[in-house]
């Protein structure tokens, strides 16, 4: 087996990773970091292409210092060797640590080795689908959100914004700022939720005071707030042209009498983040149910994972947004650092805990708040596509559940290709559990990504 060529492999290079990469170089480790963007800063710190010629990126951001000031410490640091546009389909012990394999955009292979992993693979949209979910100009919210950080384009003109999660005012507050009119936020569950956490939300007044700072942001530009509403349904032929609210009851069932139509020509959509778990659960690592009701990672207090020599941090061990993931990444490098034989100041690896566990606790809370009810899916006509790459309904998968036996999204993909297209059921998978009675189950497969055939075949056959 060949020798470990870094002593950490970062895998993601958002927040979590950014910020264990910056941190493990300064302890003296020597650092690999791949990620399948072009630039730094995964999808939060998404950045305009160079070649659009944008003045001022960081105006389109929160806290646009805490990764600057990242930026520049890895751009210096002589120990951190990034590969851009690589994307890992495989992480495998070699007896002396791990390799990982990965295919660049351009289809070449890569191999690194190293002796500790720290999976940073943040997160992907969570959607419920209603009638019309398919038109062109539904988009997800983070998308949205994606599509004017990274090409300076907004999704349309007039843009309702929906689902639930406190994603969506960043979002509302980027559109309207940008130029968009924003009809309506459009929130499925109620903020009151949060005053079960009292404590937790006063010892984090950074996140009330963002809150506010988004609502006055709102308030400047006319918007319009609807808790305990949902979108049901869009409107249009060749384009959204309307969408249809309703009022919901404390399960999300839409209350009959109070539907509305609100005229748009983009609708911004997305019930907060599912974590992005492929290479962590390909690897065995243990998982839980979150707050929210996804899937995340079972870890202990320094971050390690149920799999000896993997470590992992941000979204993967829960949906908790940038500051929190920021501060996992650090911890884990300082734990990474201490099973290396390293040793990391004692008060600053327990400073550094101490904030994390602080986060952790308003991300738990955020994520019971915004959790979906079990009765979203009475807006789920017979008729409306659930699995978009395969077009299956939900009419097929209720048929699968009531008149065939399925119980869990496995048999359902089994006997109706729900699932089974290019996302993989990405888009789908929450969906497709909620319509045959399961929770959450995490996702098990060999390749977390595409990969060619000959790849494969020019594997050792240690690894193969």
């Amino acid at each position: 087996m060949p020798n470990s060529a870094a002593d950490l492999a970062i895998v993601g290079a958002g927040p979590a990773g950014l910020a264990a990469a910056v941190t493990a170089a300064d302890l003296g480790l020597s650092v690999v970091l791949l990620d399948a963007g072009r630039s730094l800063g995964g999808q939060y710190y998404r950045s305009p292409a160079p070649e659009l010629g944008a003045e001022r990126p960081q105006a389109l951001h929160h806290d646009w210092q805490a990764f600057a000031s990242r930026e520049e410490r890895l751009r210096a640091a002589g120990r951190i060797d990034h590969h851009p546009e690589s994307h890992v389909w495989a992480v495998l012990p070699n007896g002396q640590g791990w390799t990982l394999h990965a295919r660049r955009s351009d289809e070449t292979p890569t191999t690194v080795h190293a002796s500790t992993v720290l999976l940073a693979t943040g997160a992907y949209e969570r959607q419920l689908p209603f009638p019309g979910w398919t038109l062109p100009g539904v988009v997800g919210a983070g998308g949205a959100q994606a599509m004017l950080k990274s090409g300076l384009v907004l999704p349309g003109r007039r843009v309702v914004v929906a689902g639930s999660g406190p994603l969506l005012l960043a979002v509302a507050a980027t559109l309207a700022a940008a130029g968009a009119r924003v009809p309506a936020v459009v929130e499925a569950a109620a903020y009151g939720g949060y005053a079960r956490s009292t404590g937790t939300l006063l010892r984090n007044p950074a996140k009330l005071i963002e809150g506010a700072r988004y609502g006055a942001a709102l308030a400047r530009h006319h918007v319009r707030p609807l808790t305990r509403h949902a979108v049901v349904e869009a409107h249009g032929t060749d384009r959204v042209e309307a969408v249809t609210v309703a009022r919901l009851d404390r399960d999300w069932r839409p209350v009959p009498g109070t539907a509305r139509r609100i005229p748009c020509d983009a609708l911004a959509v997305g019930h907060g983040l599912v974590p992005e778990l492929s290479l962590a659960t390909s690897l065995g690592c243990a998982t839980r149910t979150a707050t929210d009701g996804t899937v995340a990672l079972a870890l202990s207090a320094d971050q390690r994972t149920s799999v000896p020599g993997i470590w992992a941090a941000g979204e993967t061990g829960g949906i908790g947004g940038a500051q929190l993931a920021l501060t996992e990444g650090e911890l884990a490098a300082h734990a990474i650092a201490v099973s290396l034989g390293r040793a990391p100041r004692r008060e600053a690896t327990a400073r550094i805990r101490r904030t994390r566990n602080r986060l952790r606790a308003f991300a738990d809370a955020m994520g019971a708040a915004h959790r979906p009810g079990e009765g979203w899916t009475a807006w789920v006509g017979e008729d409306t596509d659930v699995c978009r790459c395969e077009e299956v309904r939900a009419g097929r998968i209720r048929e699968a559940v009531e008149e065939l036996g399925a119980r869990d999204p496995r048999t359902v993909k089994l006997l109706t290709r729900a699932g089974m297209g290019w996302c993989q059921g990405r888009m789908c998978g929450p969906a497709v559990a909620a319509l045959c009675g399961a929770g959450a189950t995490p996702d098990r497969r060999p390749l977390a990504c595409p990969v060619p055939l000959r790849h494969l075949a020019e594997l050792p056959s240690d690894d193969a």
